[in-house]
């Protein structure tokens, strides 16, 4: 038998290129439906992982998946805007605490979550290094983020405008670095945190003033206006322990937007209650079961995995038939090769135990690549995956 394997493998390396073919056909085939079921199964348990600890979610009536995604992994296109006011109407009753989200900017490609301190209490995350938030301006990077853009506590990171061709729009914030969260192994880790009052600066719904700034008062109104001249306007806005205090707001808070609420209910009944008071059709905002919509996209996900697995087999198919026209013509091809063998007194069957031993080599070359492809597979998977909720 090991003169068998040695004149087999001997065989497969003079004639590397047709078994490189081999190798990858069948490699490849074996690996698609491997890999599918890999990242499916990754981001089976990341997403009802996510979903399970998130009671409630409100926002916007709109796309269900959308607001589902927005709220559990910051990913997606924004939805539309509701207001605090709809924070105080989750805890009209006590029936639940309301954590509010604002996720409408970005950072160097990372979304900037603003929120509030019950969000981390909900995530259980920790400060890997530095401190928590301390005043506006401040925010706290997720591990990835810190790792990817090579910062950490006191270095300085600005927001993206939302149209580099409105001149009249709120300019970028400059925030101030001062903390890094543990690595979760969550979408917790791919974004920027910081309060709703700094998103909201953001937003040019609060501003601060510098010495380019002139305040006028007028005794009949408490407002104000502000007057600069164009060659003084800052081309960002940064908090500073100098002008912190001088930071406001316009308008209403009730009227301050935000993109979701997750809402956190007492009990089973204080969840039901909470349902029923988003069923009316004149609601502007709807209230979702994250559990439930995550069960659905998954069943349209598993749908889409067998049409997959059917594509596979025709695949698999495919490669068999190869395979059999490679051995065929490989073997019209080696007629005198086996007629030299033949007189040199080895017997048919020891011809044929060659052959299959040819193809057990190419087999196990092939289930080899495919576990390196899978075992790099299940490295990359959550950054697959976090591209897919992109």
């Amino acid at each position: 038998m090991s003169g068998t394997f040695l004149l087999a493998r001997r065989y497969i390396a003079y004639y590397r290129g047709r078994t490189s073919i081999l190798v990858a056909c069948l490699a490849l085939t074996m690996y698609l439906p491997v890999a599918a079921r890999l990242v499916i199964k990754q981001f089976q348990q990341r997403a009802i992982s996510r979903a399970r600890s998130t009671p409630l979610v409100i926002g916007a009536k709109g796309s269900r998946f959308g607001l589902t995604l927005h709220a559990l992994h910051f990913r997606g296109d924004t939805p539309e805007a509701i207001s605090m006011a709809d924070v105080d109407r989750v805890r009209e009753d006590e029936l639940a605490e309301a954590i509010p989200l604002y996720v409408r900017f970005k950072a160097r490609g990372s979304a900037i979550v603003g929120t509030t301190p019950d969000y981390h209490a909900l995530r259980e995350t920790a400060l890997d290094k530095g401190d928590p938030l301390q005043r506006l301006g401040d925010c706290l990077l997720g591990a990835t983020v810190a790792e990817r853009l090579i910062l950490g506590p006191g270095d300085r990171l600005s927001s993206e405008s939302e149209n580099v061709f409105d001149p009249a729009g709120p300019s970028p914030l400059s925030m101030r670095v001062v903390g890094v969260l543990k690595r979760t192994g969550t979408a917790d880790d791919d974004v920027i945190f910081t309060d709703l009052k700094t998103t909201w600066i953001m937003q040019g719904l609060g501003h601060g003033h510098d010495f380019a700034e002139e305040r006028e008062s007028d005794s009949s109104d408490s407002d104000h206006t502000h007057k600069a001249s164009r060659a003084n306007l800052p081309q960002h806005t940064e908090v500073t322990d100098a002008n912190v205090h001088t930071f406001h707001f316009h308008g209403s808070p009730d009227d301050f937007p935000l993109t979701a609420i997750i809402a956190v209910p007492n009990d089973e009944r204080s969840e039901t209650l909470l349902l029923g008071r988003y069923l009316s059709p004149a609601a502007t905002a709807q209230i979702l079961q994250p559990t439930a919509v995550v069960h659905e996209l998954m069943d349209i996900v598993l749908r889409v995995r067998r049409f997959f697995d059917s594509a596979t087999l025709l695949f698999a198919i495919a490669a068999v038939l190869l395979v059999t026209l490679v051995t065929l013509l490989s073997l019209r091809l080696r007629q005198r090769e086996m007629g030299t063998m033949f007189k040199l007194g080895c017997s048919r069957w020891t011809m044929l135990r060659i052959q299959f031993a040819e193809l057990a080599i190419v087999i196990l070359l092939s289930i080899a690549v495919v576990g390196l492809l899978a075992w790099g597979t299940v490295r990359a998977a959550p950054r697959l995956i976090d591209l897919w909720l992109a």
